[in-house]
């Protein structure tokens, strides 16, 4: 048939065109004007046109047929896991009946509630019949909300002419406001202000184990107005009076706590490791004792216990909870409760997700935008760029093959490309007959983007506010996102499709951990992920397309105006930093990670800096004015340093941990080896590569000597020394052992031997209480899963992409190189710089975390790239690297 079908003759070629064109005919009828009719003939054409175009494109890159391939495998393991997974419990509300004069003790069982004590609260009606709440936890509080109010168990703001009592010491206090809180005890007169204490009117000095961060935020307190300082609670107990602690002799450090809340000077009852100190507050009202503080419910909307959240709904002898997060799953409803307790069960919905169902429309607008981008890319290939045109009968002729060469078409093979060309042809028969067709690519594209970029940004908002979408919702959200990424004009590299591959496996993975774990609470890993790879794809898509414009117009940036952004950009990344080091810790600031996008400044401004480095001979070098833009030049190659020292100084102050300082080492050898590259200097090169040795070779020694001369280092020596035994410490060295048992357990094939198919969906059992499993200890639970020939798996996947990062830098290298233009050099040595100082950050991700989940290292607290559920990371470094690269990559145009 097909050799007969691509031999017809004209006429009967005719004969089928024209009953192409009566098949359409009922078309006719139904319209009531002609643009309608062309444009459902249009819509009809550009369907199938982009079928059998997209086909075509699949067999001609075998790039883009593999990528979309894994894409899709990888995407229907997660459609499969959500369908796989077993039906799973929970309450949707807790009621609670007691008649007048009874109560009850709730704890983590009765509530549902996976962070609660055992022996959480107690609930009590009065003999007038109003519900009282009372804290039985000593290291957990209790937060009650009457409307936008908040109220902990256990504090009560300070009174003018109270008296506190702290076990045996007692307090009387002269004055209290919002402004600060002035006591007596013992002869000396105290003075809080809510950042400060003064003692007899001077300021304590600092406690010796006091960190930097500490000192120069005491400084800052002290030097600023009240309405400019930073609160920081003053604790009572233990021996020491320095900064903001009050000694008091056989009272637990941290046994009570003064602090700046809801802008009055509460005092809390402290969390102190065993008992809890007696905290008496005594005024007009008579004496309290936080220890056994009771509230009444009347007026309360919800309240918090551990990390679950309840809607409080009282009625009569009826009190009901209603959790809203963070609840236990159940395998079955049923649970043996005591009497006066009921639930009332709900099953857990993997497909919708009330509120959160408008998602669906917006992911319906991308899905279409994205096909509207492919369909015009590839039918419509000399509008968008992305393909060349069919050639002519003449250009088919002289390309074809000599005869004997081996690569002759076979009828078999004519067939295809018959049909594709009628497709083509009836393509530009449409382009002729509709003169706006030519732009729906590039306004797919753009839809496409901005409703991706949209629909992420809504995800994460109702996320947040309690209303997070559905797993299916965000299954579809990622793979809408991923498939926009292929999607937009330009060049399918190594670096995106391995990216693209590892995006998806990463979600898999976390998606994995939230069916597994045995709270609802596990998939908001996933669900944030995803919401944020829509939010970075959607920015990053439209950059794509504005730089493809602006290049389509010859209108590129001036470089004034990029070493503006670029200033802009250090100074935004420098004031997140000072906000992480003034209001957050560790973990971040506002649920963000300021250090994710320092470190994208970083490398763009150092790029920037060694671009304009390489252009020095081409200035003026001698006489008064060359040395001024000599020196001009200094300063601004200097300029990296102050972001770098803040990221060390970040490191140094705030972070317990030194995988920061390690992460840092790696980009500067990155980038030192990037520029003996480029410079021709093999001696510093040599240099670079001696000293990794080295490096290795002090882990070796390391493993090989022990822990005998560890002791004297300090406050690293821990860390060490549980890597080295972690038998010896399994307090400390339970999430090094935790992994190990994990990793093992997974053995070469999965825990399930099956590579991790048989378990797709299932509970994960132990391995979900390694701490940070989510996050630094990612690859435990993926070994685990997936086993090591999983991991192997991965690691190829990982080379990949770091290779793509490096052919990519070399190119722009090349690119810079061969440029006669200054602007065109700088702009190759730019991209060369860039793109290895964003592959080092990735390189020191993967090994710092491949080395604390193996053993390697010490434990070190990065997160894996891609695989981890790092959302700053994500959005604030990944997207934009791969954006950068996009860019960066040549187009298919002029090929």
């Amino acid at each position: 048939m097909a050799i007969s079908f691509t031999r017809a003759s004209g006429a009967a070629r005719r004969g089928a065109q024209y009953h192409s064109t009566r098949s359409i005919t009922p078309f006719r009828h139904v319209a009531t004007s002609r643009p309608f009719h062309r444009a459902l003939e249009w819509l009809g054409g550009a369907v199938v046109g982009a079928a059998l175009s997209l086909g075509r494109a699949a067999m001609r890159n075998v790039g883009m047929a593999a990528t979309l391939g894994l894409l899709a495998a990888l995407c229907g393991l997660q459609a499969l896991a959500l369908l796989r997974a077993p039906a799973a419990w929970l309450p949707s509300a807790v009621t609670v009946q007691l008649s007048a004069g009874e109560n009850i003790t709730l704890g983590q069982r009765e509530l549902g509630a996976p962070q609660a004590d055992r022996n959480h609260l107690s609930l009590r009606r009065d003999p007038q019949g109003a519900w009282m709440l009372r804290n039985l936890s000593a290291a957990k509080q209790v937060l009650l909300l009457r409307g936008s109010a908040e109220q902990r168990l256990g504090s009560l703001p300070l009174q003018d002419q109270q008296r506190f009592q702290i076990d045996g010491a007692v307090f009387e206090v002269r004055s209290a406001d919002a402004r600060g809180a002035a006591f007596t005890r013992d002869g000396h007169e105290w003075r809080y202000d809510g950042a400060t204490l003064y003692r007899d009117g001077r300021a304590q000095a600092n406690c010796p184990e006091s960190r930097l961060s500490t000192k120069a935020l005491a400084l800052w307190n002290r030097a600023m107005p009240l309405a400019l300082t930073i609160a920081r609670p003053l604790a009572f107990g233990g021996n020491l009076y320095c900064d903001n602690r009050l000694g008091l002799p056989q009272v637990t450090p941290g046994a009570a706590q003064l602090g700046r809340v809801d802008g009055r000077l509460q005092l809390t009852a402290g969390n102190p490791d065993g008992d809890r100190a007696a905290v008496l507050l005594s005024g007009a009202a008579g004496q309290t004792d936080l220890r056994k503080q009771e509230a009444p419910l009347a007026g309360v909307t919800a309240i918090q216990v551990g990390r679950t959240r309840f809607q409080v709904v009282a009625n009569g002898d009826q009190l009901t909870l209603n959790p809203g997060r963070n609840v236990k799953l159940f395998s079955e409803p049923e649970l043996k409760l005591p009497q006066q307790i009921s639930w009332q069960w709900q099953q857990r919905d993997l497909w919708q997700a009330g509120h959160a169902n408008v998602l669906w429309l917006g992911i319906a607008i991308c899905l279409a935008a994205i096909a509207m981008a492919a369909a015009g890319a590839l039918a419509y290939p000399a509008h968008s760029g992305a393909t060349r045109s069919p050639p002519s009968k003449g250009r088919a002729q002289r390309a074809a093959p000599p005869s004997g060469s081996g690569t002759a078409a076979t009828p078999a093979t004519r067939a295809p490309t018959f049909a594709a060309n009628r497709i083509d042809a009836s393509m530009q028969a449409m382009r002729r007959s509709s003169p706006w067709a030519g732009h729906v690519a590039t306004a797919g594209a753009w839809i496409a983007a901005a409703a991706m970029l949209a629909t992420g940004v809504i995800a994460l908002i109702s996320q947040r506010a309690g209303f997070p979408p559905g797993a299916a919702c965000s299954l579809l959200l990622g793979a809408c996102a991923l498939l926009l990424w292929l999607a937009l004009p330009g060049r399918l590299t190594l670096l995106s499709a391995a990216a693209i591959v590892l995006l998806a496996a990463g979600l898999l993975s976390q998606l994995e951990l939230g069916l597994g774990a045995q709270e609802s609470s596990w998939l908001r890993y996933y669900q944030k992920s995803t919401a944020m790879l829509a939010i970075g794809t959607g920015l990053g898509g439209l950059l794509r397309l504005w730089a493809r414009q602006q290049a389509a117009q010859h209108a590129p940036l001036r470089q004034r105006s990029i070493e503006w952004l670029l200033a802009l950009f250090t100074a935004i990344a420098l004031a997140a930093l000072a906000a992480q080091v003034l209001w957050g810790d560790e973990t971040g600031v506002f649920d963000l990670q300021p250090v994710e996008l320092a470190k994208l400044a970083l490398t763009a401004l150092t790029a920037h800096c060694l671009a304009l480095r390489f252009g020095w001979l081409s200035g003026p070098q001698r006489g008064p004015q060359g040395l001024k833009d000599q020196g001009a030049r200094w300063l601004q190659l200097i300029a990296p340093a102050l972001l770098f020292l803040a990221l060390l100084g970040l490191a140094l102050v705030q972070v317990d941990d030194f995988s920061p300082l390690i992460l840092l080492l790696i980009w500067s050898t990155g980038m030192a080896f990037a520029y003996a590259t480029a410079a021709g200097n093999r001696l510093l090169a040599a240099a670079l590569i001696a000293c990794v040795l080295l490096a290795a070779g002090a882990v070796v020694y390391l493993r090989m000597v022990g822990t005998d001369d560890l002791i004297r280092w300090g406050f690293y020596a821990d860390r060490f020394l549980v890597w080295l035994n972690p038998a010896e410490h399994p307090h400390t060295g339970q999430q090094l052992l935790l992994g190990a048992r994990a990793i093992s357990d997974g053995g070469w094939l999965g825990a399930d031997h099956w590579l991790g198919l048989r378990s797709l969906g299932q509970a994960a059992g132990a391995v979900v209480h390694i701490p940070a499993v989510q996050d630094d200890f990612a690859a435990s639970f993926f070994l685990n899963r997936h086993g090591l020939a999983g991991g192997l798996l991965l690691w190829l996947a990982q080379a990949a992409f770091l290779t793509g990062i490096l052919l990519a830098a070399l190119r722009a290298h090349k690119s810079g190189a061969a440029a006669r233009d200054f602007r065109h050099a700088w702009a190759g040595r730019f991209r060369y710089f860039a793109l290895c100082g964003g592959g080092a950050f990735v390189l020191g991700h993967f090994l710092l975390s491949w080395g604390t989940n193996l053993a390697i290292f010490p434990i070190m607290g990065q997160p894996m790239s891609f695989l981890s559920a790092g959302g700053s990371h994500l959005l604030f470094f990944l997207c934009p690297l791969l954006a950068f690269s996009a860019i960066s990559a040549p187009s298919l145009e002029g090929e």
